[in-house]
């Protein structure tokens, strides 16, 4: 936890629905935390509301962002410590996005060596708003043939289902793991590693 904390210190980010600052939060957890600790230990830990905000695209056009609360990044940031060693290991070798020492700079470099084998099609694909379409039964499905620990899965699925606050309303949320949050990458990588291994399996382009 201290680990995490310190992350999640270091990456700074405005406050969620509670209102609490990073500092503030701080302050919070002095007395807050033990009961925290309990609930979560017990399996009744209930994650808040995360605030949706929306920033500008590079390429045009909004890109929703769901932010928790500094206590909920916290408590994902610590989930994402112990699981991220044990599931990215799993994932196809030719995975390189929000992947741990891996970069947009590698792919490039792997897409070199491709074309240096022969091969001359590349396909592009661009999944409109994957974060948004995750479906919750499908990920918690995949989550549980690499997670055994049953606590740990029901507060994932606690963090999918929580809501998203929007002008001052919380609405349910039925699909989707929020940008925002430092467990959605792994979460989203989860799924799109059965689309790294179906190119991996029928090839990735075609010798010219």
């Amino acid at each position: 936890m201290a680990a995490a904390w310190k992350r999640v210190k270091a990456n700074k980010g405005s406050a969620g629905v509670d209102g609490l600052t990073i500092e503030q939060t701080a302050e919070h957890l002095k007395e807050r935390w033990p009961q925290v600790r309990k609930e979560l230990i017990a399996g009744k830990h209930q994650p808040q509301a995360v605030r949706r905000v929306e920033i500008p695209k590079p390429t045009g056009g909004m890109r929703e962002l769901g932010i928790p609360t500094v206590m909920d990044r916290l408590i994902q940031q610590a989930l994402l410590q112990v699981l991220q060693p044990l599931i990215d290991p799993t994932f196809s070798e030719f995975s390189y996005g929000f992947r741990p020492g891996r970069s947009a700079h590698d792919a490039v470099l792997q897409a070199q060596r491709y074309a240096q084998e022969g091969f001359r099609v590349v396909v592009d694909v661009d999944l409109e708003k994957f974060f948004d379409r995750v479906n919750h039964d499908i990920l918690m499905d995949r989550l549980a043939k690499r997670i055994s620990d049953k606590a740990v899965l029901r507060l994932i699925r606690r963090y999918l289902q929580a809501g998203i606050m929007a002008g001052g309303v919380v609405m349910d949320r039925s699909e989707g793991t929020p940008q925002g949050g430092p467990l959605s990458p792994l979460l989203a990588n989860v799924l799109l590693d059965e689309v790294g291994l179906s190119a991996e399996l029928n090839g990735y382009g075609q010798r010219m």
